[in-house]
């Protein structure tokens, strides 16, 4: 790959995510309790968020479906700083509507939600600006609503229609990449989104963009190695950090969080302690400022 631009490299710390339901190789139904030793021990690694996909009532009967967000809203009581991002159709058929859903994990958490929104036409619903197409109160004048304005937006940018929704709109970009190319792909689409970003107005530098990885850690050593991939990565400006996808999610992580992070932290490479207690100081991003506040 050609040497990084310096417009591209990194201008933050590296950032990680953590895939708790790790369905893609182990496709049972997760439990709450779980879920919670699961955030825990990605706390204790000082990773800025896990993620949770919902998963859908069967077809043809069976078990009902799991809702991620009230798993999250358990978890939240349970965690300190980890963030929590739930990945939910806007059309969620849980007992409550997906934006009062986000808003109670929001003041459940204390401001560290998160939301990827699960839909074909998913720029349609933001076009407007998501809280407000999602039915988000104005938090300036309506109590309770969300704690840090509205959840972070993470959407999944590895195709062409929702890459556009990223750059327009989101806080977080996953890239899934994979194979024999995969380090010039992940570059590829964050300069790809960066650019798209900058064209609509915003600041690059407010779109944090991760490589989205499936991982398998069967030993330390492969601990260390996933090591060395991160932080060549990071450094070239490649992406801003990683969403870890497990095969194993309690066996990979527990790999990641003692032997990965630590030699990370060893390298100068990726922090000890989360400096905030909300997943937008995480991030580094601002509080978002709602359109009546601004107009003011």
């Amino acid at each position: 790959m050609p040497e990084t631009p310096p417009g591209h490299r990194p201008i933050r710390p590296l950032h990680l995510a953590f895939a708790i339901d790790g369905r893609e190789r182990h496709p049972e139904p997760y439990e709450a309790s779980s879920c919670i030793e699961l955030a825990r021990l990605a706390e204790r690694g000082a990773l800025d968020f896990v993620t949770l996909d919902d998963v859908p009532a069967p077809a043809y009967g069976g078990a009902g479906r799991l809702d991620a967000l009230a798993v999250l809203t358990r978890v939240a009581p349970a965690t300190d700083r980890i963030g929590l991002v739930a990945a939910v159709t806007a059309t969620h058929h849980g007992p409550v509507p997906v934006p009062a859903a986000l808003a109670t994990l929001d003041r459940v958490s204390r401001g560290r939600a998160g939301w990827t929104p699960l839909l074909p036409d998913a720029d349609a619903l933001l076009r407007d600006g998501w809280a407000d197409a999602a039915g988000f109160p104005d938090v300036t004048s309506v109590e309770p609503g969300p704690l840090e304005g509205r959840p972070v937006l993470a959407v999944d940018a590895t195709l062409e229609a929702p890459r556009e929704t990223a750059a327009r709109h989101a806080d977080v970009a996953y890239v899934r990449v994979g194979g024999p190319h995969s380090e010039r792909l992940a570059y590829e689409a964050r300069t790809d989104l960066r650019r798209r970003a900058a064209a609509y107005g915003r600041d690059p530098d407010r779109l944090t963009v991760l490589a989205s990885l499936a991982v398998e850690l069967f030993d330390p050593a492969d601990a260390v190695v996933l090591a060395d991939l991160f932080g060549d990565w990071h450094r070239d400006g490649i992406t801003d950090g990683f969403h870890v996808r497990p095969a194993d999610p309690r066996r990979d992580l527990a790999r990641l969080v003692n032997a990965t992070v630590p030699v990370l932290q060893q390298r100068g490479l990726f922090r000890r302690f989360q400096p905030g207690t909300t997943l937008r100081e995480h991030l580094g991003l601002d509080r978002p400022v709602s359109r009546p506040a601004a107009a003011r």
